[in-house]
Order: C-alpha cells, then sequence, then structure tokens
C-alpha cells in the first residue's frame, strides 16, 4: 500500500487538517465489488495543498474491462469554483462494443452512469461538471483485417457536501467503473462481500 504521506501531498503528518484525515481514511474505509482491485496512488501535488489518490481496475474473468482514478482534492481555504473546500476529481475508461460508439445518446448515458450512481450511495454534491467522450479506433493497411475497437471515457469532478461522508463518493465511483466495464447491477437487497483483493486500497 502507498504510504499515508503520499496520501497528504503537499503537507507534513504534523499540519495536516484533522477533516482531511478523517476524508482519507473515508476513502481507505470504502468497500467495492470483488471485481474492483483498488489501491492508493501518488496524488498530485500542485492543485491544492491537500490531495489523496486511488487509482482501480475492473476485472471479469481476467479481462480488464474498466479502469479510472479518484483524486480528493482538500484547500482549507477554500475555492468559489468548488463552493466548498473539498473537490473529487474522477476518470474512468472502459471498452464498449463498437457498434455501441454509434449511438447519439452514448455520451449522454454515460454521464447518467455517474449522477445515479452518486444518487444511488446517497452521496450529496454539488457543482457537478466533466465531459464523456467517444474514442474511436480503425485499422488500415496491413493491419485492415483487424477489427475497431471503441472506448468511453468519462470525467467529472464534484463537491461533496459532507467531507465525514466520503467513502460514498468513492462506492459511486466505483459503481461508475463497473457500469461501464459492462458489469450487472447487484439486485436491490443483495449484499456484496468485498474481496480482499478488492479492498486492498481501503486497507487501514
Amino acid at each position: 500500500m502507498v504510504a499515508r504521506q503520499e496520501m497528504n501531498q503537499g503537507s507534513g503528518a504534523a499540519g495536516t487538517p484533522p477533516e482531511f484525515t478523517a476524508a482519507v481514511a473515508g476513502l481507505r474505509a470504502a468497500s467495492f465489488r470483488p471485481e474492483v482491485f483498488c489501491e492508493e496512488m501518488p496524488a498530485p501535488q500542485r492543485i491544492a495543498p491537500y490531495a489523496a489518490a486511488l487509482s482501480a481496475d475492473v476485472t471479469v474473468d481476467d479481462e480488464e474491462v474498466a479502469t479510472g482514478r479518484l483524486v480528493l482534492l482538500h484547500d482549507p481555504a477554500g475555492n468559489d469554483a468548488w463552493e466548498g473546500t473539498f473537490r473529487c476529481v474522477a476518470y474512468c475508461r472502459a471498452e464498449i462494443d463498437h457498434d455501441l460508439a454509434t449511438d447519439p445518446l452514448l455520451t449522454d448515458v454515460g454521464w447518467t452512469w455517474l449522477t445515479d450512481a452518486l444518487e444511488a450511495h446517497g452521496a450529496a454534491h454539488v457543482a457537478v461538471s466533466g465531459t464523456v467522450t467517444k474514442v474511436v479506433s480503425e485499422s488500415y493497411g496491413s493491419m485492415a483485417d483487424e477489427p475497431g475497437s471503441a472506448q468511453l471515457e468519462i470525467r467529472a469532478s464534484w463537491t461533496p457536501v459532507d467531507p465525514a461522508d466520503i467513502a460514498t463518493h468513492a462506492e459511486a465511483w466505483g459503481e461508475l467503473l463497473c457500469t461501464a466495464g459492462g458489469l450487472e447491477p447487484v439486485p436491490d437487497g443483495i449484499a456484496v462481500m468485498p474481496s480482499r483483493r478488492g479492498q486492498r486500497g481501503g486497507a487501514g
């Protein structure tokens, strides 16, 4: 696991705000489906005074179907654009069916995956923004026989209303990765027991 000091980029341990420390603990406590392998990663250092980051891959039958990262930013002085002192910045990339890439509603659907996941996990937020991009590749020349490929990329940021409840935001991001990767949703009333592998990023 990445050392704690790497989760507190731009700060010394003694000067770390307690609210940021609590938020990082929330990231580590987040629970993910067994298909999600999540771990801590070095956070960007120049965006905000304090930052923490997670990366994750979603694997089904030994095949990676989605990947992403989640960065938690904290500026004790506040940020007008954020409408708060914390900000979640998320990224998701998933392989999609080549034919699906021609659907004009695909990007709208991709954005809905994010907003629905936040709502489903009770991750109250404000000032959400982002982009959804389709990337389509075709092969030519000596590679013409190779099938085309397509990816969907979702980049988004939002401000958590209650940073103490940051685990729900991380779990919503995890659900976004699974949905984009084509995993079926877990039926209501069915508890998911995360694997230890999937919990690596949350182990304290």
